[in-house]
């Protein structure tokens, strides 16, 4: 039971480290505010984030 639980708790740390968990809360509140458009894949959210990201550095660290 204890390890489960650990296992489940790095999963959720992994999933929120590499940004994994955003997407899915993406999907989430897409369908909750567009529920007849279709979701977006991965990718199409993706690259439209990424370049966002790259035109404001300054909130980076690297």
């Amino acid at each position: 039971m204890r390890l489960r639980r650990r296992a489940r708790a790095v999963r959720w740390y992994l999933r929120e480290l590499t940004g994994e968990a955003e997407y899915d809360r993406y999907c989430g509140r897409h369908r909750l505010h567009h529920p007849l458009a279709p979701v977006p894949t991965r990718r199409e959210y993706q690259v439209p984030r990424a370049a966002q990201q790259e035109s404001r550095p300054a909130g980076r660290c690297c």
